[in-house]
């Protein structure tokens, strides 16, 4: 997994998150989330899957979120565009992911979902 590690102000905590983004008007999602990650990492991903949709806080909000992965990325800048969003990029091992979570080092609800998720359906219980 390509990840990002990024401080967060309000919560003043560091953490390892999925590059994220807003869609534009009429902008496609899938078409957003693949340029998302490559501003945020310099890495281009190949075909976009959905993973999933969550709603994250149904109860006082109406954002609806979906996250899409890609087992194919090349990287086409040294440095990204969107560099300033985070401190550093690093590829983790998916088999790492339950480690990360359980220490607190992915911090984000969606993060944890769609990690888990996606070591679930690519590693099942070969990965624990």
């Amino acid at each position: 997994m390509l990840l990002l590690w990024r401080h967060r102000f309000i919560t003043e905590a560091w953490g390892w998150e999925l590059p994220s983004g807003g869609t534009g008007a009429g902008e496609d999602p899938a078409v957003a989330a693949a340029r998302e990650f490559e501003e945020e990492t310099g890495w281009r991903p190949g075909p976009m899957q959905l993973l999933l949709a969550v709603d994250p806080m149904p109860g006082i909000s109406t954002s609806h979120h979906r996250v899409y992965w890609s087992d194919q990325a090349e990287q086409v800048r040294a440095v990204p565009a969107d560099d300033f969003e985070s401190a550093r990029r690093e590829w983790v091992p998916l088999a790492s992911v339950p480690d990360l979570i359980a220490r607190g080092e992915v911090r984000s609800a969606n993060a944890v979902a769609a990690l888990l998720m996606l070591h679930h359906l690519r590693l099942g219980s070969a990965g624990a």
